[in-house]
């Protein structure tokens, strides 16, 4: 089909094309928010979530386009800090290690939107989603034959299994279904598996297919804006912003390709140095104190990130780093927060250079002026003490 064929030369893993109608899971939603699982995100009650034309009243097919954004680095389930590393590091949900996806699938979507104006003459519209509006694109993709929905609720593709970002076309357009009419979409694999069920450490899914999202830990580093619960922080681990665990654990993501993409590989940035003032060294040649950098250390990654680096970042240094990241969304104040939690539950020997430092950071951290910051690095300090 002319629609999938494009897509593809325009790098889309996968893309299909579904007609606007009802789906079964969009009609559990209020069931599914009537019992609270969607804790503070307000927008998930939008009610033009509720159908298919919902977002936009005269749509007549949906184009769903994926990006594979899996990359051969360690998951993490595998390590949480570095070999020979006595820093403690935290983990950035995959997904974000590069480029924003959002901008990323975007312009690849208007690229196709633009296409379409090309081949179809007759006036039509069409509108540009990715995880930016009020529709289940996840859903859409399901009956565009993209993939079916695991019991960790993503979708999962027999390929790329759910390394993959999710964007789509709403328009005005009749356009040729992926699936024929009548055509099943594709069937659930996930069998009597439940490795994405039992590795959660939160207990976020209280049912196959079904999460309480209060609990998931992506939720609680991303969408809540205040204090971690208490019960909930240390199985939070070293996670500092999203959650890669139901994902990592999962057979199909096992053998799933990594993407040649750049944007999507981790950003680096190089080492903050610090050159010691005159005053804080008296009588010394400043010189002699700037010691040279390792090679491990010229630069700091969101792989693996040194936890007592985005602890110490200001509001400036966040938003310079996180420029055109996804990581933007948790603002600096849950960024901290997030890296505090994270120091109070890493194995962090007493009496190294590294232990003395970050004590010393989250003291200062527990007298912010932010009472969420405070009081998440006060917790942090009284377990590593």
């Amino acid at each position: 089909m002319w629609v999938e064929s494009r897509a593809k030369e325009l790098g889309f893993d996968l893309c299909g094309v579904v007609s606007a109608g009802k789906f079964p899971e969009l009609e559990h939603t209020q069931e599914w928010l009537a019992r609270g699982f969607a804790g503070e995100m307000k927008y998930l009650s939008d009610p033009r979530r509720r159908s298919s034309q919902g977002a936009f009243p005269d749509i007549r097919s949906v184009i769903v386009c994926a990006l594979n954004y899996n990359t051969g680095l360690p998951r993490s389930t595998d390590v949480t800090r570095l070999p020979d590393d006595s820093e403690p590091r935290g983990w950035i949900s995959r997904y974000a290690w590069g480029d924003d996806y959002h901008e990323v699938m975007q312009e690849k979507l208007n690229e196709l939107v633009v296409a379409l104006r090309v081949r179809f003459h007759e006036p039509f519209e069409a509108r540009v989603y990715t995880d930016t509006g009020p529709l289940h694109e996840r859903i859409f993709a399901k009956y565009a034959g993209l993939g079916w929905l695991g019991k960790n609720t993503l979708l999962l593709n027999q390929r790329l299994g759910s390394w993959i970002f999710l964007g789509a076309i709403l328009t005005t357009l009749d356009l040729a279904q992926t699936l024929e009419d009548g055509a099943l979409p594709p069937p659930d694999l996930c069998g009597s598996c439940r490795r994405c069920i039992d590795a959660c450490p939160t207990q976020a899914f209280v049912e196959p297919y079904v999460m309480d999202a209060r609990r998931c830990i992506s939720y609680l580093t991303i969408e809540l804006r205040g204090a971690i619960p208490g019960e909930l922080r240390e199985p939070m681990g070293s996670h500092v912003f999203g959650c890669d665990i139901c994902q990592d654990v999962c057979p199909w993501n096992r053998r799933a390709p990594a993407t040649p993409k750049k944007e999507f590989r981790p950003r680096t940035f190089p080492a903050a140095v610090r050159t010691p003032l005159l005053e804080d060294t008296p009588g010394e040649n400043i010189e002699s104190l700037i010691q040279p950098e390792t090679a491990e250390s010229q630069e700091e990654s969101f792989s693996l990130p040194r936890l007592e680096w985005l602890a110490a970042m200001d509001e400036t240094e966040f938003r310079r780093i996180c420029r055109g990241s996804a990581i933007k969304r948790t603002k600096w104040r849950g960024f901290v927060r997030n890296a505090c939690i994270a120091l109070g539950n890493s194995d962090l020997r007493r009496g190294t250079p590294s232990h003395e430092r970050i004590r010393e950071l989250l003291q200062d951290l527990s007298s912010s002026e932010d009472a969420v910051i405070a009081e998440s690095a006060l917790w942090a300090l009284l377990r590593i003490q």
